[in-house]
């Protein structure tokens, strides 16, 4: 009932529009409504223990309403049925409804006997621009990554390299205030409150380009630090080049009984295209983190939500990946990292368009290491099968 009830409230949020009709012409819409429904299997293989079958049911809503063109409406709802062995776990439930902004929009409708549904508005702002300003409020994707893989800058907003069914990627509750310098050049203030005070985060940021080459600059604090950041992209000999640092500085000394210290946190990656028949594309990155933290085990480094300072478990980690077009509607991408605590992951995915709104993807993920090493202590196999049809 929850996921008809949404559909009806996005829907009655959007009149047509009352203008006439131009004999041949059909008049533009001053709304947008999309989204896309995912079944995934997952399986679990554990080196140890036994093995595990997890099934999601993932359906989402993008809506957009233009109010003139100055000022649109945004919101963007997922919701998500989840059953089978991982689910029956004792707060599962609980974990799926966490919910870390200013505003707790995410709901379980559901949650009995190993199976839990829940919806949550990930998008849902204004935003209003007029000529070189732009000012957003609400929850929406604050997006300051220069780099692909690891982003040390993209303090309000970071996620795990791993996680490849989420690719909206969350938002943050906030408002942002952006003016345009000129070609390539912007400045971006945004602040981002949270229920705990002491969480509360706001930056700047400076954008401009320099020969051709990208860059940033931004000041602010992120949660518990007070932070500086640079970052930059471009490209040599046809290969991007892109990095980024961020010095993250406490502004306590300890937190609920947990010490607090500094940290730099650096990426630089690379990337080429061979081209050809098949599309061949390389890529490779490293990253650093001077202080890292300590995540228990991998099962909580895996599953609970990063910041731009816990973006690895080691001082050192470094990924490649490869991909390829097997045949122009099948993608293959092989990827493998390696943690300096011995822990490595390898994996490999498939998409394949079956049609012009489905697609099909198979993905292997491979966790292990040394004996002692955080991923080898619960080495096992993930393997994942989903069918994707966007409306």
């Amino acid at each position: 009932m929850l996921l008809v009830a949404s559909a009806l409230v996005l829907a009655g949020l959007a009149p047509s529009t009352a203008n006439s009709q131009i004999p041949g012409l059909e008049p533009e819409k001053d709304w947008d409504l999309n989204g896309y429904v995912k079944y995934m299997a997952t399986g679990t293989l554990p080196d140890t223990g036994s093995n595990g079958l997890d099934h999601l049911i993932h359906q989402r809503f993008n809506f957009e309403y233009r109010f003139n063109e100055q000022l649109r409406f945004n919101a963007g709802m997922r919701n998500r049925l989840l059953f089978g062995d991982t689910a029956e776990l004792p707060g599962y439930g609980d974990l799926i409804a966490i919910d870390t902004g200013y505003v707790d929009l995410s709901k379980n409708w559901l949650d009995n006997k190993g199976v839990v549904g829940n919806s949550q508005f990930d998008r849902l702002y204004v935003n209003w621009q007029h000529d070189d300003w732009l000012v957003r409020g609400g929850r929406f994707r604050i997006n300051w990554a220069m780099a692909t893989l690891w982003n040390p800058n993209d303090i309000f907003n970071s996620y795990s390299i791993y996680d490849f069914d989420y690719e909206e990627r969350s938002g943050s509750d906030a408002v942002m205030v952006s003016r345009k310098l000129g070609f390539a050049s912007s400045v971006d203030v945004v602040v981002n409150p949270r229920s705990d005070s002491d969480l509360n985060s706001y930056a700047g940021r400076y954008l401009f380009n320099h020969n051709g080459w990208d860059y940033q600059l931004l000041v602010g604090k992120s949660l518990l630090d007070n932070v500086v950041g640079a970052g930059f992209a471009g490209d040599i000999e046809g290969a991007g080049v892109r990095g980024e640092f961020s010095w993250f500085e406490p502004d306590k000394d300890e937190w609920q009984g947990q010490s607090l210290v500094h940290t730099a946190v650096a990426t630089l990656e690379t990337d080429y295209s061979f081209g050809g028949e098949r599309n061949w594309m390389a890529r490779g990155a490293v990253l650093y983190i001077s202080n890292p933290q300590d995540p228990q085990n991998a099962i909580a480094f895996l599953n609970l939500p990063l910041t731009a300072r816990t973006l690895s478990f080691t001082r050192w980690t470094s990924y490649i990946d490869t991909s390829l077009d097997i045949t122009p509607l099948n993608r293959l991408t092989l990827s493998a990292s390696y943690y300096d605590d011995g822990s490595y992951f390898v994996g490999a995915s498939n998409s394949y368009s079956l049609a012009d709104d489905w697609q099909l993807l198979g993905v292997i993920q491979r966790f292990d290491g040394s004996g002692n090493s955080l991923f080898g202590e619960t080495a096992s196999t993930l393997l994942f099968a989903q069918i994707r049809w966007n409306f």
